[in-house]
């Protein structure tokens, strides 16, 4: 990225030396002084250690920019923290009759609330996509240890089945009727062999202008095949990119093709110990490029200067300045709107869902077309178990989420969350739930003009590939530029080797 910009000019007062000492320890903005919020002057303000900040203030550090990373709350993780039972169940049941924090049953015998790290957000990750060469150019990757997931399964014809991704896999597929494994075989063999640079793999077409519906129809494939290669291969929420063009979706599925190639089991890993492991990984690489974590630490105001442009913050009677002010919505209401809500219910279970083979860890994606009545956004369910370290033996924890369609009322969660119940059938027993329903809030402007740059909120989806796209975003919205992350390619094909082992076999 280059050196670092200087960060706005601040003034440190006068010139008298017996004042010399107190001067120096104060920070001169727009005429009025504050003490220094840690060490005052940075290159980069980022406010929340959600995954998304935790992400970009990463990548900033690398850069070679001086970081203040703050959060107003004492815990990392932001609205995506990880929850032992106790805490899910304080924050998300309604209180006793006398008014004290609800509590886990005894009756259903969960074990220690302590076992429990229930991820606010679960997102899988995966093995040859972006956020893996994120995690390697930023060097967090050594702070971790990832497991493979067992299984990525589509809903189809009433239940879960393994997707398939290469030829080999279409012909052996429940999926599909014989003729249309076929179909699908030809249609895989000419996406793994097409390379944009060699007109011989292209077929006499041109995917730069065939939109993808074209690409479809000239395989003859059938609604229920382009469902799961639209949305569980190339991870697509909606059907908008079937007017897109064709190159686009083939460079998607190529790319889950590539992550389950590399472990061979499943395209997709995970953290042991759950993804609250991230920030903290993030602040030990903080910590060892100059940059400081500030927990419990609230943000009164973001300073700007006379024309408005952000400059930095004040908490209390410290500040600390920046030219770049980045953080989540929460902390420029004004800033963001509301595009949007997002349903999550998280269950507790008592063994892994049926028709999964036994899998200790999985996603299930329900392409909105396959559900009765059938819905604009799809509906997803992740499930983990001991094997990631989240929780007791015996015990499996699930995520069933989508976004919120209609105008069911926002104070009525069970309304809100009937939408998810095509996906909760597929988990067999439920000892108990929680749902919680979420505003989906977006930036209003690019930061262009006043210099705040304001991620998004995390959608519906169990992946991780569409919060790297707003973390891309926000860097090329800051710095003009698309990251290069090119060099860490080769490096980057490595990572996620440790703890691949254990597990049902997800087929």
């Amino acid at each position: 990225m280059g050196e670092a910009e200087d960060p706005p000019a601040v003034s440190s007062g006068g010139v008298d030396d017996a004042l010399a000492a107190d001067l120096a320890t104060k920070l001169t903005v727009n005429g009025t002084s504050y003490k220094p919020l840690a060490d005052g002057e940075y290159d980069a303000i980022v406010l929340g250690t959600g995954l998304t900040e935790c992400v970009i203030s990463g990548i900033l550090s690398v850069a070679g920019l001086k970081v203040l990373h703050a959060d107003r709350n004492d815990y990392y993780g932001g609205a995506c923290a990880s929850l032992n039972l106790e805490q899910m169940y304080s924050q998300m049941k309604p209180a006793a009759a006398d008014g004290s924090p609800a509590a886990p049953p005894a009756a259903l015998n969960l074990g220690r609330a302590r076992d429990y790290l229930v991820d606010r957000v679960p997102k899988f990750i995966l093995a040859g996509g972006e956020f893996v060469r994120v995690l390697v150019h930023t060097g967090v990757a050594k702070y971790l240890e990832f497991k493979l997931v067992d299984g990525s399964f589509v809903f189809a014809s009433g239940r879960p089945h393994k997707v398939p991704a290469t030829p080999k896999e279409a012909m052996t597929s429940g999926l599909m009727s014989l003729f249309e494994k076929n179909r699908c075989r030809q249609f895989f063999s000419y996406v793994h062999s097409y390379e944009p640079t060699d007109p011989s793999t292209h077929g006499g077409l041109d995917l730069t202008k065939l939109p993808m519906s074209g690409l479809y129809s000239h395989f003859g494939l059938q609604p229920d095949t382009i469902a799961f290669v639209g949305h569980a291969l190339a991870l697509y929420r909606d059907d908008s990119y079937l007017q897109r063009p064709a190159v686009e979706t083939v460079t998607k599925v190529q790319l889950y093709a590539t992550s389950l190639a590399r472990h061979g089991r499943s395209p997709y890993l995970y953290p042991l110990y759950g993804l609250g492991e991230l920030p903290q990984a993030f602040a030990r690489l903080a910590a060892v490029h100059g940059g400081t974590y500030m927990l419990a630490t609230p943000v009164d105001e973001v300073l700007t200067d006379p024309s408005g442009r952000a400059v930095g913050i004040r908490s209390g009677d410290a500040a600390a300045t920046a030219k770049y002010v980045v953080g989540d919505p929460s902390y420029f209401p004004d800033k963001a709107s509301v595009v949007g809500r997002t349903v999550r219910r998280y269950c507790l279970l008592s063994g892994p869902p049926p028709n999964t083979r036994d899998a200790t860890s999985c996603q299930i994606i329900l392409p909105a077309s396959s559900v009765s009545p059938p819905r604009t956004h799809d509906i997803y369910v992740l499930v983990l178990s001991d094997a990631h370290k989240v929780c007791p033996s015996g015990k499996y924890l699930a995520l069933v989420s989508t976004t919120v369609e209609g105008a069911a009322p926002s104070d009525d969660l069970e309304a809100v969350a009937a939408q998810l119940q095509p996906g909760v059938n597929l988990l067999g027993e439920v000892l108990d739930s929680f749902v919680v329903v979420d505003d989906a809030l977006a930036p209003k402007g690019d930061g262009s003009a006043d210099g705040v740059f304001v991620s998004r909120s995390y959608d519906a989806s169990t992946h991780f590939e569409s919060t790297v796209v707003d973390v891309l975003d926000m860097y090329k919205r800051m710095f003009g530029k698309e990251l290069d992350l090119s060099a860490t390619a080769a490096a980057a094909s490595g990572a996620g080797g440790g703890g691949g082992g254990g597990g049902g076999s997800g087929s």
